[in-house]
């Protein structure tokens, strides 16, 4: 199993990077979110998503553990294959993604291989549930640290904790990043906010 690729950029199109390491380039598909800030030539880490049927082996890559979670977030869906996945995430961000999902917007990208107006719709409709019982888990966890309520657990950032919650951090980790920021700020935003603050820990 494969998880992750440090090496060399050496070739890049649309929807492919090649990653040398030790003198072996590993063919990676990605997103357009990948690959945009990439450069052919530069040191490069994507972390991996190895597809195995009886006809071929695939290696998947992404730069970031948020587009990995929404990625496995739509592979848990069923129908959709990493190419469909992968051609999904190249039409929006993860933060655009995660709160897609959860508020049921039919916002989905239908071109793509194995994306169709029909697919778009059970993904919604599947990972909107997915995103409800998250929302419990988000509860529990933050009734844990009730003795430092950091934020408000409603409206815009009840949304923006679920969003965060499906990109990959736990219910303590959304709250601490949504601790300080304005709670009428929009969604969106506060998502983005959010996630330059835990980038700044790290």
């Amino acid at each position: 199993m494969i998880y992750s690729l440090r090496g060399k950029l050496t070739h890049k199109t649309n929807d492919l990077a090649v990653v040398e390491c030790s003198g072996v380039g590993f063919a990676c598909r990605t997103t357009s979110y990948t690959l945009s800030p990439l450069k052919v030539g530069e040191e490069v880490f994507l972390l991996t998503y190895m597809n195995v049927r009886e006809d071929a082996v695939e290696l998947f890559g992404v730069g970031e553990a948020a587009e990995l979670n929404c990625c496995k977030l739509l592979l848990s869906v069923n129908g959709v294959g990493p190419k469909a996945a992968l051609a999904i995430l190249s039409g929006m961000s993860p933060p655009r993604f995660a709160l897609c999902a959860p508020q049921g917007h039919g916002e989905l990208p239908t071109s793509g291989p194995g994306i169709s107006k029909k697919t778009a719709d059970r993904i919604i409709l599947e990972l909107k549930d997915k995103m409800t019982d998250r929302i419990g888990e988000i509860s529990s966890d933050t009734y844990a640290e009730l003795s430092k309520p950091a934020v408000p657990v409603t409206g815009s950032a009840a949304e923006a904790m679920t969003a965060l919650t499906a990109l990959g951090f736990t219910g303590s980790q959304a709250q601490k990043a949504l601790s300080g920021l304005d709670p009428s700020l929009p969604v969106s935003e506060l998502v983005k906010e959010a996630l330059k603050k835990i980038s700044s820990i790290k």
